[in-house]
């Protein structure tokens, strides 16, 4: 017996689109409305079931582009297109979507914004722990209601993916190798039979046409929470690479620090483009263990350095020059940024950038004020 999962039945269940006109962080479909309102205005090609926009808008509204009557659709990634549009045919198939990926490649930002694109709503989703229990990918339920009336309809908290089922919309399941392996197997039957069973109502919920579910996993977490080859074998990897080149990652980094800053209202500050290409500069070095022209082989330290940190470093240095500096993204404004992502290990690291900036930051030409300003905040 097949049931389906109401909307009425989940408290609070009318969330709104756009969220609070004071939200920190608008869902995507709230913040770029006006672009995917343009896009499905102008989409003319074929739409797989319940997908708001054709597999072409939805890449358009990933990797950016000018519509016929004018309207141009920021990028949200940067990136090969190729990898994009697998990504967007494997959710129009019935295999899941698995994003993997160093920490700071835009996984999670890319699963919110395919989500936003093709279901026009991203906030499905499951964030994935070392405590996350089972029921937060099949169902709970509502223990007043259990008790006083034992199982039923009325008592089931249907989970985020249980929604996603039974409304034909895309479910999102972050860090999925940070999931314990047995919750992660409550998956396979979810998406190889495309059903949820609820023995103890003796019931199933079945996936209506539109069903999918993107997951997102850290290729570092390996040996964490291994995915099982039956799971893996339900998915279909699209992995996404770092930049390839420092004017990409500086391209990258400038937009979102520009969406960040806009949304957050700090005051406008002068291009720092040169500031975010030091930084840029600094983390794929190190990153990489050469310098940019291949001549000095460099220690890696223990963290990451990816692109997400580089945004961080650089939003944090603009407040600083917005807020307690002259106006101007300078070096000093950056410098205890860096620091702080470079130097996790205090011991190893400490050393590894020491002779970082002695060896190469301290010769390089036009770099002397960041020398300065980074000894100041080792020192």
């Amino acid at each position: 017996m097949s049931v389906s999962v109401e909307p009425t039945t989940v408290e609070a269940a009318e969330v709104p689109v756009e969220g609070p006109a004071e939200a920190l962080r608008p869902h995507a479909e709230g913040a770029f409305a006006g672009e995917l309102a343009a896009l499905a205005a102008q989409d003319d090609r074929p739409r797989p079931a319940r997908w708001k926009l054709s597999p072409w808008a939805v890449a358009t509204y990933l990797l950016g582009g000018t519509l016929p009557d004018g309207t141009v659709i920021t990028p949200k990634y940067v990136g090969p297109r190729r990898i994009v549009e697998v990504a967007v045919t494997t959710l129009a198939t019935d295999r899941a979507l698995l994003l993997l990926g160093v920490p700071g490649t835009a996984k999670t930002w890319v699963s919110e914004h395919l989500a936003a694109a093709v279901s026009g709503d991203s906030t499905l989703l499951v964030q994935g722990t070392a405590g996350t229990p089972e029921e937060a990918i099949r169902y709970g339920w509502n223990y007043a209601q259990l008790l006083a009336h034992g199982p039923s309809r009325d008592a089931l908290v249907p989970s985020p993916v249980m929604r996603a089922m039974a409304e034909g919309m895309t479910a999102r399941v972050e860090e999925l190798t940070r999931i314990p392996a047995d919750v992660q197997d409550t998956l396979i039957t979810i998406l190889s039979e495309k059903t949820l069973p609820i023995p103890e109502l003796g019931q199933e919920v079945q996936a209506v046409r539109g069903f999918n579910l993107i997951a997102t996993a850290n290729d570092r977490d390996r040996g964490v929470n291994d995915l099982s080859s039956a799971l893996r074998r339900r998915f279909n990897t699209v992995v996404l690479p770092l930049p390839e080149s420092v004017e990409a990652e500086v391209d990258i980094v400038s937009r979102r620090v520009d969406q960040i800053g806009r949304s957050l209202e700090l005051p406008a500050v002068p291009d720092g483009v040169d500031e975010i290409r030091r930084v840029v500069t600094v983390f794929r070095e190190l990153r990489d263990g050469v310098t940019a022209d291949g001549r000095t082989k460099l220690k890696s330290p223990s963290g990451t350095l990816s692109t997400a940190e580089a945004i961080s470093v650089v939003t944090n240095g603009l407040a600083l020059a917005a807020h307690f500096g002259d106006g101007v993204l300078r070096a000093g404004d950056v410098a205890a940024g860096i620091l702080g992502a470079v130097v996790r290990d205090p011991a190893a690291d400490r050393v590894i950038w020491q002779e970082y900036l002695e060896a190469v930051v301290r010769e390089r030409d036009g770099w002397m004020d960041f020398y300065r300003a980074c000894r100041e905040v080792s020192a």
